[in-house]
C-alpha cells in the first residue's frame, strides 16, 4: 500500500472517531499548508505551520455545535488523495449564531515523506 493510501485510510478513521487532533499531530508536516475556499479578516485563507492549522480546527470546535459528521474517502491519486466531508451545524458565535445549517465539503491532501504537506478545500461560500 502507498504511503499516500496509508496516510489518507488513517486520516479517516481518525476523523470519523473526531479525533481530529491527534491525526494532525501524528498525520500532519511540520511545514503543513492549508488553503480554505474563503477567508475573513481574522482567518485568512491560506495557512502555514502546524500551529496555524491547529488554532483554525480548535476555533473551529468552539465556534460550532457538530451535530452530525460524515466522512468519506479516501480516494487517492497519486500523491494526493481527496476526503468529502458532512456537516450538519449550528453555530455558536458571530452573524451565523444560533443558526443550523449542513456543509459538504471536499479536501484534497498532498503527502510527502509519509506527512500531509499541503491540504486544500473546496465548498461553495
Amino acid at each position: 500500500m502507498s504511503d499516500t493510501l496509508t496516510v489518507g485510510k488513517k486520516l479517516v478513521d481518525l476523523c470519523r472517531q473526531g479525533k481530529t487532533h491527534e491525526a494532525m499531530d501524528t498525520l500532519y508536516s511540520p511545514h503543513i499548508v492549508s488553503i480554505e475556499a474563503a477567508g475573513g479578516p481574522n482567518m485568512p485563507a491560506r495557512m502555514e505551520g502546524m500551529a496555524a492549522i491547529k488554532g483554525k480546527a480548535t476555533w473551529w470546535e468552539e465556534n460550532h455545535e457538530v451535530h452530525k459528521a460524515e466522512v468519506e474517502g479516501p480516494f487517492p491519486h497519486g500523491d494526493r488523495f481527496i476526503v468529502r466531508f458532512k456537516y450538519d451545524v449550528t453555530a455558536k458565535a458571530g452573524p451565523m449564531a444560533g443558526k443550523r445549517f449542513t456543509m459538504d465539503e471536499a479536501a484534497l491532501y498532498t503527502v510527502k515523506d509519509g506527512k500531509v504537506t499541503h491540504e486544500e478545500f473546496f465548498y461553495t461560500t
